[in-house]
């Protein structure tokens, strides 16, 4: 039985989760989830046994000093609450940690035993998959959902998605059949440049739960993170002739496929979304999911490897391509149908 001592009674909560692994290309859910923990000073109530979900071969505990002692942190999955101030209050339960290895219903029905006693109204899963998506244009988010009701009230997708998933669809299943609503919002992430960190992904993420929940999140230096990253990526893409002709070709067949969007309802929700932070943007004003243009230095977003500087490999012949959590050609994690909204 979960016992939540010290867990003050939460006004209309929602937990918000994500995991990193299979379904965290460039780490841009979980990241998303940290921020909102370090924006709003989430502290920490429970975390589950390392020793039920994970084979510590796969995912290995880290050593650090603290006061001249020796110390272990082992991978777990952690819980902690936040209240998001404004007209109307409420709270968030945040869930971060690592795809388990193992015992994964017995992982779903404890974070659900935690959502029950803790009166949580909807359960949103943060994931990203790579996709054949340029790095130059906005970010698609994809919101999908088990429950026709849920995705008529809350203009989602209702997931026709069939093959292989990770934790993200499980829980959403785990979700539907304890009867708890349950959305997932997943990020697709440019299969060339797949490496982590991707400020650009996670800012798409968060301001696509901000309007699921109708909640104002504060930013921090994501914005300016996202303008860096795009800029650091552009530099290294015209680099090379291939690459930048393939990212024009993606360029391409993203606008032919989103004009009719692009010219209405996009539109409309940036229009909607700068009128919400018109008054609480910090200097430079908003950013959208795109990242703009920038001028600060890329070093810092992009990841260095053992030969050197990290470059957009060449495209990707047809017939696979690998990556984080990309068993097949589409280097999703799960379908091409994920990022057209299908996915669990």
């Amino acid at each position: 039985m979960i016992e939540l001592e010290g867990v003050p009674e939460l006004i209309d909560p929602v937990m918000v989760a994500a995991f990193e692994g299979w379904n965290d290309a460039g780490d841009a859910a979980s990241t998303a989830v940290a921020h909102l923990e370090k924006e709003w000073k989430g502290e920490v109530f429970a975390a589950l046994d390392a020793e039920d979900y994970y084979d510590f071969q796969v995912n290995r505990p880290t050593v650090f000093m603290e006061g001249g002692v020796r110390k272990i942190t082992w991978p777990t999955t952690r819980l902690s609450v936040v209240r998001v101030g404004g007209e109307k209050p409420r709270d968030l339960v945040l869930v971060r940690g690592i795809e388990p290895s193992m015992r994964w219903r017995s992982f779903c029905n404890e974070l659900l035993g935690f959502a029950h006693e803790l009166g949580v109204e909807l359960v949103v899963v943060l994931g990203a998959l790579l996709g054949d998506t340029p790095h130059t244009r906005p970010v698609p988010v994809s919101g999908v959902t088990s429950d026709p009701d849920l995705a008529r009230r809350m203009d989602l997708e209702e997931t026709k998605y069939e093959g292989p998933t990770g934790i993200v669809g499980v829980l959403q299943e785990a979700c539907t059949h304890a009867g708890v609503p349950a959305v997932s919002l997943w990020a697709a992430v440019p299969h060339y440049v797949s490496q982590p960190p991707n400020p650009k992904a996670t800012l798409a993420l968060l301001n696509r739960l901000e309007d699921l929940l109708d909640l104002r999140i504060p930013l921090g230096e994501l914005p300016e993170d996202a303008r860096a990253w795009q800029v650091g990526v552009d530099q290294l893409a015209a680099e090379d002739s291939e690459v930048a002709e393939y990212v024009q070709t993606l360029e391409e067949a993203r606008d032919t496929a989103e004009l009719p969007e692009a010219s209405g309802e996009a539109i409309a929700r940036e229009f909607e979304r700068y009128l919400r932070r018109r008054d609480v943007s910090p200097p430079g004003g908003h950013a959208t999911a795109d990242g703009g243009e920038g001028t600060s230095s890329p070093s810092s977003y992009l990841r260095d490897n053992p030969g050197g500087r990290t470059r957009p490999p060449k495209p990707p012949r047809r017939g696979g391509r690998g990556g984080k959590g990309s068993p097949g050609n589409t280097g999703s994690g799960e379908s091409g149908d994920e990022e057209s909204g299908s996915e669990d």
